[in-house]
Formats: structure tokens, C-alpha cells, sequence
């Protein structure tokens, strides 16, 4: 499993999930090859889970396994 930041890289730096890794919403179809390699399923995470809601339906359609977990404060405390 790998978590999956999709917020600015600002917003990452002022928090986040250990180990979490972070790619920008906006730069995930550039950055497909990347995530297709990291540990599935993916549990996507952003502010309060918007974003990453988006990135969900867009993984899914590249045939990725993943998971809105929603805000990353709420990932953080699985």
C-alpha cells in the first residue's frame, strides 16, 4: 500500500502522513508511468477530499487500484 499526497507541494510541506508520498493533482497524468509502480492499492489524500476524490476516478481509469481516504489528517489517524 502506498499513501498518496495529491496536493501542492506547500501544502505537503506544512503537513502530511509519514511516509506519504506527494504528487500534485495536477501532475498526475504526466507522472502516470511513476505511479503505476508504486505498492497498490493507492490511498489517496488531500485537504478534506476533493482532489483527491478526482485523482481517484482518474487512477481507476488507468486501471490503477486506489481509495479516496479523503482529508490527510483523516489518514493519518488510521
Amino acid at each position: 500500500m502506498t499513501i498518496l499526497d495529491v496536493r501542492s507541494p506547500g501544502e505537503f510541506l506544512g503537513g502530511n502522513v509519514a511516509g506519504s508520498k506527494n504528487i500534485p493533482l495536477q501532475e498526475i497524468p504526466t507522472r502516470i508511468d511513476e505511479i503505476k509502480e508504486m505498492d497498490q492499492p493507492l490511498i489517496l489524500c488531500c485537504a478534506s477530499g476533493n482532489r483527491s476524490g478526482q485523482a481517484e476516478m482518474y487512477l481507476k481509469s488507468q486501471g490503477i487500484e486506489c481509495e479516496n481516504g479523503g482529508s490527510w489528517l483523516d489518514v493519518n489517524n488510521l
